[in-house]
């Protein structure tokens, strides 16, 4: 039986529909059949137009990656994974900010923290990020360092509009969902002339992120869940290479049970009748082209450029840099902050687990070295990160 789900407008977010627990076991009913019949296509060559094997490179085990970290938060927290058939397995993917954020930039934000003329602004989960010398922003915060954390990077634009002698500086990370705000931001900030306001940019692109993995020669993925919050800026059209370069089928999915469900039922299908292309599952907030006005913002303030996320290393094209136009506004540059990039902890999987390569508990520091209370790696840290998730949630 299959499950479509189209609420009225009026409740398209907020429809109970979305967590009908009925309609959740019939989804999973579907899941059931579905990975049953992917499993017996795997090892009978291509089937239809899909050249792969059905099931990708690892036989008759379906490997899903969300690449959201709000998906993997909301697959632990649901229980739905222990709901999943033995056929199909869930890997976590590069879609938390703050975990892909590398050592060396978390230095530079706290090289930057550290000046006593800087008012450091930054969202929650950086405050527990280490750098390559053990300590964090709350340690600094401790230690007299002026940090604020804010909700939006238009709060520390307000906060240097008030405090005209202190420089203040907003750490941003993010991917295109938050970087439409600082490009807002610095276009008020540079109409309004606020000299003592800066960014360092850390933002990430997620479709760069995806051709890194689809590159790897020892990729395991047969279908990808898009990020619902990225797709509603970006809209459908930058995945399709992933579909017709690579062949890997794509949903992007909203973040209900329901929508997840769906969402790897649909990729299933893809896979059943030999199909790879990109679906939305989220039509309620995502579009074809996206949102016009954040992408002319973005293209405004930023421009592509080859940055490094933790434990992955450079990958080109896959980060945000502000335009000559906004030069003025780097942080980096007005405080001259050099920072080398540094190893990660020894022993932490973070780098394999962003590259769905292992999964929280296959690292030997899970919940015994590393925990949210002591965390070693990013994906502890955040919570949005894998590792966070399965302690919480799983563990």
């Amino acid at each position: 039986m299959t499950v479509h789900v189209r609420p009225a407008e009026k409740d398209r977010f907020n429809s109970p529909l979305w967590r009908d627990k009925g309609l959740a076991a019939l989804a999973l009913q579907d899941m059931q059949a579905l990975t049953g019949q992917v499993g017996r296509l795997a090892g009978q060559g291509p089937l239809g137009r899909h050249p792969r094997r059905i099931a990708g490179r690892t036989g008759k085990t379906v490997n899903i990656m969300e690449v959201c970290g709000t998906h993997t938060m909301a697959i632990a927290s649901s229980g739905m994974r222990r709901l999943f058939p033995a056929g199909l397995k869930m890997l976590s993917g590069p879609g938390c900010p703050v975990c892909v954020t590398s050592q060396g930039d978390i230095d530079r934000v706290l090289a930057l923290a550290a000046m006593p003329e800087v008012t450091l602004a930054t969202f929650g989960d950086m405050l527990k990020v280490k750098g390559s010398l053990g300590f964090d922003l709350n340690r600094m915060r401790e230690n007299g360092s002026d940090i604020r954390v804010v909700y939006s990077p238009l709060d520390s634009l307000a906060y240097a509009r008030s405090n005209p002698l202190r420089q203040v500086v907003f750490a941003g990370v993010g991917f295109e969902t938050t970087a439409p705000l600082i490009a807002a931001s610095l276009i008020r900030a540079r109409a309004g002339k606020i000299a003592n306001f800066s960014v360092i940019s850390l933002f990430k692109l997620v479709p760069p992120a995806l051709k890194l993995l689809l590159s790897d020669p020892e990729s395991n993925i047969s279908g990808f869940l898009l990020p619902g919050h990225v797709s509603a800026i970006t809209g459908v059209r930058p995945y399709q290479f992933v579909a017709r370069e690579h062949n890997v089928p794509c949903v992007v999915t909203g973040f209900e049970p329901l929508d997840i469900l769906t969402g790897i039922n649909m990729l299933l299908r893809q896979m059943v009748r030999g199909r790879a292309e990109v679906e939305d599952e989220y039509f309620r907030a995502v579009k074809k082209i996206g949102n016009p006005t954040a992408l002319r913002l973005m293209a405004r303030v930023f421009s592509p450029a080859d940055v490094s996320w933790r434990a992955i290393g450079v990958v080109k094209k896959s980060g945000l840099v502000l335009n000559p136009e906004f030069s003025s506004f780097d942080a980096m540059r007005r405080f001259k902050i050099v920072c080398k990039e540094a190893p990660e902890p020894r022993g932490c999987l973070c780098g394999a687990i962003l590259m769905g390569k292992a999964q929280p508990p296959d690292c030997r520091l899970f919940a015994k070295s590393c925990t949210p209370s002591s965390a070693v790696g990013s994906c502890m840290v955040s919570s949005e990160g894998a590792c966070a998730a399965w302690f919480k949630y799983e563990h």
